[in-house]
């Protein structure tokens, strides 16, 4: 299946989890469409100061791969900057958070996949 980036639905979250502004999430593909047990597949775009408060992942992971700009991540307790190219796994109970901390959008390619 091929999705042209216009037939993507796209859904803006103000204050993502207790977060800063807004965040726009593009979703690649819709639940329905997966045959796993992947709960989001999507683009998450945060423009400079926005954020994704913290939160945890119970019986699930997801991973935020850096694709432009650079964040600032609380990966359960450890605080770091990542930028163009890093990768955030968080599951079985860790919590994160991520905030845009350059003058550029920070775009993340974000998918959640639940446990069985």
């Amino acid at each position: 299946m091929i999705r042209n980036e216009k037939e993507m639905k796209k859904d803006v979250k103000k204050n993502m989890r207790d977060g800063n502004g807004v965040v726009t999430i593009t979703h690649l593909f819709n639940n329905d469409e997966l045959k796993s047990d992947t709960r989001l597949c999507a683009k998450l775009t945060l423009p400079p100061g926005a954020s994704i408060g913290f939160h945890n992942h119970i019986d699930e992971e997801e991973v935020f791969y850096i694709l432009s700009g650079r964040g600032k991540v609380d990966d359960n307790g450890k605080i770091r900057e990542v930028s163009v190219g890093d990768a955030i796994l968080t599951g079985g109970g860790a919590g994160h958070s991520i905030e845009c901390i350059s003058e550029e959008p920070l775009e993340i390619m974000a998918v959640i996949g639940c446990f069985n």
